[in-house]
């Protein structure tokens, strides 16, 4: 297989245009990588798209449609670029002026936070929690049922405004007396760490992220056979490219029946990179102490994850049979 086929994403470029107060997006209809498509923009309009609110998704959307694309497997490039720098953001876009945390979070991880006690904490945004929504007028309505965080994110924006900010310390307490009502000792607000900025410079906090929603294929293919598999039956194979997508893996690989399993992951001798299926960079890391990932074989190989112990990456040459992980498509 050609393997400029996983260096290049075949993607149509988004530009937006910022008159006055009004934003007016232009699809350009243009195979493009993500540099090429900013640069484009700069060049002819004003950036590659920033996304503020749902309002703007749905305005990106009927732009792409006005323009005789209806394809739900299309990817488009809007602005939104990792830095890799971690910093706090309220899902509301507020400024992060007041912070009230327990213990100061210092490292830099893409984590989320919950009140307890009057004071914040931080944990996985994958845990589950009941949450504070905020319906607008300082109006915070509490929810019971735990949620992930993103989950919450969605529940609150699609019933009332979005997740909560707290802005000050009367807000704060006031919060806090809901909990004490309701009896509910740790809920959600909406502050999380990401390491995503707009390539215009923003200070649009808004993320819309799709839930990566994995799937065991529990036959035996070689990698290119599955990687052919997932993309025809479903959107890819998986790039664990965070501790998070890791932590998600331990929830479908336990039935797995092979020893190790497939995943988004290919050696290139050529280029001497390992490199993701989707195009991002090997940053993140677990390979299994002793793993030779430098040096090249006569035999092309691919990256798999062990189903024992810590989930921990070996190499193996791509033509074995093992198990794989697909990202689906959360519309089937």
């Amino acid at each position: 297989m050609d393997e400029s086929v996983y260096f290049r994403l075949l993607v149509i470029a988004l530009c937006s245009v910022s008159e006055c107060s009004q934003r007016r997006y232009h699809h350009i209809n243009i195979n493009m990588k993500w540099t090429e498509a900013q640069r484009y923009c700069k060049e002819n309009y004003t950036d590659l798209a920033t996304v503020n609110n749902m309002n703007d998704i749905k305005e990106l959307m009927s732009k792409v449609k006005d323009n005789g694309v209806n394809d739900n497997k299309l990817h488009v490039w809007i602005g939104l670029k990792n830095t890799r720098v971690y910093t706090w953001k309220w899902s509301m876009g507020h400024t992060v002026d007041y912070m009230n945390w327990e213990n100061q979070k210092t490292d830099k991880t893409n984590d989320c936070a919950y009140m307890k006690d009057g004071k914040w904490h931080h944990k996985g945004c994958n845990e589950s929690l009941s949450f504070i929504c905020y319906n607008g007028d300082k109006n915070y309505t509490i929810e019971t049922s735990n949620k992930t965080w993103r989950e919450a994110q969605r529940f609150c924006r699609e019933k009332y405004t979005d997740l909560t900010s707290v802005r000050n310390e009367t807000e704060n307490d006031e919060i806090q007396k809901i909990m004490n009502d309701s009896q509910i000792s740790e809920v959600w607000i909406g502050l999380f760490s990401d390491s995503w900025e707009w390539s215009d410079n923003s200070d649009s906090s808004f993320r819309n992220w799709k839930s990566d929603n994995l799937i065991l294929i529990n036959e035996t293919m070689s990698w290119p056979e599955a990687l052919v598999y997932c993309r025809q039956h479903h959107v890819d194979l998986v790039s664990v490219v965070s501790e998070k997508i890791q932590r998600w893996l331990k929830e479908v690989i336990v039935n797995a029946s092979t020893a190790s399993v497939w995943m988004g992951l290919r050696h290139s001798c050529s280029v001497g990179i390992w490199f993701w299926v989707n195009g991002e960079p090997v940053c993140y890391q677990n390979w299994a102490p002793g793993t030779s990932v430098e040096d090249c074989d006569p035999e092309v190989r691919s990256g798999a994850v062990q189903r024992e112990g810590d989930l921990q990456w070996i190499s193996h040459p791509d033509t074995e049979k093992l198990n794989f992980i697909c990202i689906r498509d959360n519309k089937k």
